[in-house]
């Protein structure tokens, strides 16, 4: 079966790091690349301990580096104590950093505002005095369920000055899903916002969290604050509400950060399963801020001078490692903006590079995937009409990037300059795993490349045993790293089965995806474990399928995923978004087109079963397709689970019929 990752496209498909970065960069062309995994190899704790040295400051210094006594229960630097917060902040006051801008914060109406790093650490001291004095203590939990804003920034810092274990909910989480945080975490405090503006619109945000603390079970929350972003009247419950600035105001711009143990839960951070309740991915202090700084500077090759801009929401994973600690550790000025890439047009983020001279650019394929859309119809909107010139690289997150939305971003928005950063990673793993580094390997558009230093990963087959080259098997990590999942919170046993399943013997950590390696060992993602398809015994990963769907001229966006059937064992259903709309009538004819072209690409045995066409696809507010939510559809189950995160609800009935 031909590969569709290697057949689609017919451009010279690997691409060398610039020279001038190459000679300049953190690390600075393979022969560095390959030392830093020599080194790992050779002394594996004395790398990590190394590193862990050189990049954080130790209140208490460690003398162990990883502690596997108790595995998958991983230890690391357990007998060292530090603070998150003053790592991310206080050591800008000395180091010259204490004027440099930290933020620029873009509102969804466009205002402006920027902080240094002595303003952010100012703001971060008063809200720990306020909750400190309030009699919060290290140790317990707080939801935050805020805007992206500086404020969602400075209540994580406050939090983790305190070593209070914070849980970010998404703002676009039901109140349903806020309950279920509130009484796993049994958070002893909730901060929140009257309301979030996205795209033009007011979206409330207290009523959803007053309805989940009405729901019980919540009897814990001593205090809800809440931060006055709109003005909008909300409901008042004496003696437990307060507002942001009225607990802040009059508190000391100083404070004694906290030193916590190494392995002190940092966050809890909430991820669905496909089944059951979300399970609370619990992540440690030291480890986590350490890969967090070091993949700043080892996949964006972060430079003093740089303007960071990470598009994503502090609700998830990524903008927890890349927005409130990773960046404001390495020092960097970052881009945090509140509203949506269309509003008030297609062209947000490209004026936005332009007006901030953003030099690292790291978003996620589905928003590629609907600007290219977008430029395809209206040349305004294009980014070639945009001053680009201080981009220098450009990456990808979320879900991987098919080959064709990696070329339009790399010609487009790149110029052909920017090395692209297609970056493979989890909530689970804390932070980047497989990508380029940018001054070192050459880039292969559709794959994440290669492990980073110190990550030991492999494909294996379902006993954890070897696959041949080129063969699709299991994504694994074999050695624990310093910023991994400690643990499913108070669930220990889910832990093990989810992530260390005994038939692999227990402590190689199973991330869910399938993969396969090319002859050169870069790592090729086909999809999580239940996205690679069985079809008359053949493997076929649904991302290659979505490769070849959207590489025909006709097509924006699909997403694939399998049904059962009684022949095949498993049959492809193909969702699909057209760059221009078809009639009824036309339909037919069009799924037929793209059956024979997935047949011409890959093999007749990954034709679509099933096309359906939209005008869009069931994603988050964040832009995450819900490829659960697409399963059902494919199987005529009915939805039952919460659809309000969704933009567009009403897609679901639209993407049911089937050509």
């Amino acid at each position: 079966m031909a590969n569709a990752i290697e057949s689609v496209l017919v451009e010279n498909r690997v691409f060398p790091p610039p020279e001038s970065l190459a000679q300049q960069a953190n690390i600075a062309g393979m022969a560095a690349y390959r030392a830093l995994c020599e080194e790992a190899e050779r002394d594996f704790t004395g790398f990590w301990g190394r590193l862990a040295n050189e990049k954080l400051d130790w209140t208490t210094p460690f003398k162990t580096v990883l502690d596997e006594s108790d595995a998958p229960f991983y230890r690391w630097f357990a007998d060292g104590e530090l603070n998150v917060s003053a790592n991310c902040l206080d050591k800008h006051l000395t180091n010259g950093n204490a004027e440099k801008t930290a933020i620029i914060f873009e509102a969804d109406d466009g205002t402006v505002t920027r902080v240094t790093y002595r303003e952010l650490h100012a703001r971060v001291c008063r809200l720990a005095n306020a909750l400190q004095a309030a009699g919060y203590q290290a140790g317990e939990r707080v939801i935050i369920y805020l805007p992206m804003s500086i404020e969602a920034v400075v209540a994580m810092q406050a939090c983790a000055r305190l070593g209070l274990t914070h849980s970010v909910v998404f703002g676009g989480f039901s109140a349903k899903s806020l309950h279920e945080r509130l009484v796993d975490t049994g958070a002893v405090l909730a901060i929140t916002a009257d309301a979030q503006r996205r795209g033009g619109r007011t979206i409330p945000l207290k009523p959803a969290l007053d309805e989940a603390l009405g729901m019980g079970g919540c009897e814990a929350v001593r205090q809800v604050i809440v931060y006055r972003r709109t003005g909008d009247e909300v409901a008042w419950t004496e003696g437990r509400d307060a507002w942001l600035h009225e607990v802040e105001a009059g508190q000391a711009e100083t404070h004694t950060p906290v030193p916590v143990n190494a392995e002190h839960p940092l966050f809890i951070l909430y991820t669905s399963g496909s089944t059951g309740k979300p399970k609370g991915v619990q992540h440690a202090a030291a480890g986590f801020l350490l890969w967090s700084q070091l993949t700043m500077e080892w996949t964006f090759d972060l430079k003093p001078e740089d303007v960071y801009w990470c598009t994503a929401d502090v609700g998830w994973i990524t903008g927890h490692t890349y927005i409130a600690y990773g960046p404001l550790a390495a020092g960097a000025t970052q881009v945090i903006f509140e509203g949506v890439p269309t509003f008030p047009d297609s062209a947000r983020f490209w004026r936005m590079i332009q007006a901030h001279k953003v030099s690292i650019f790291y978003t996620a394929p589905t928003a590629i995937r609907s600007l290219i859309k977008a430029a395809g119809s209206d040349v305004k909107v294009h980014p070639n009409q945009f001053d680009l010139s201080s981009l220098r690289i450009i990456g990808s997150v979320g879900e991987p990037i098919n080959p064709e939305a990696w070329m339009w971003y790399y010609k487009e928005v790149g110029g052909e300059r920017c090395p692209v950063v297609d970056t493979w990673w989890q909530t689970e793993t804390g932070g980047h795993m497989l990508t380029p580094s940018p001054g070192a390997t050459p880039t292969k558009p559709g794959s994440c490349a290669m492990p980073l230093p110190g990550i030991m990963a492999d494909i294996v087959d379902e006993a954890g045993g070897p696959v041949a080259q080129g063969q699709g098997g299991f994504l694994v990590v074999k050695r624990p790293w310093p910023s991994m999942i400690r643990n499913v919170w108070g669930d220990p046993e889910r832990f093990k089965k989810s992530y260390f399943p005994p038939e692999m013997g227990g402590h190689i950590y199973l991330a869910g995806d399938g993969a396969h390696r090319d002859a050169e060992g870069y790592f090729w993602i086909m999809g999580r474990i239940d996205d690679v398809l069985n079809v008359s015994g053949h493997r076929l990963g649904t991302m290659e399928v979505e490769s070849v769907l959207v590489a025909h001229p006709l097509v924006a966006e699909a997403a694939v995923v399998g049904r059962p059937d009684d022949v095949s064992g498993e049959a492809v259903v193909a969702f699909v978004v057209l760059k221009q709309s078809v009639d009824e009538s036309e339909a037919p004819d069009v799924a037929k087109t793209l059956r024979d072209w997935v047949s011409k690409e890959i093999g007749p045995i990954a034709k679509p079963k099933d096309i359906r066409f939209g005008e869009n696809l069931p994603k988050t507010r964040s832009g995450k397709i819900m490829r659960r939510l697409l399963r059902q559809v494919a199987q005529g189950q009915e939805i039952t689970q919460d659809t309000s995160t969704l933009e567009n609800p009403a897609i679901l009935q639209q993407l049911g019929k089937s050509h």
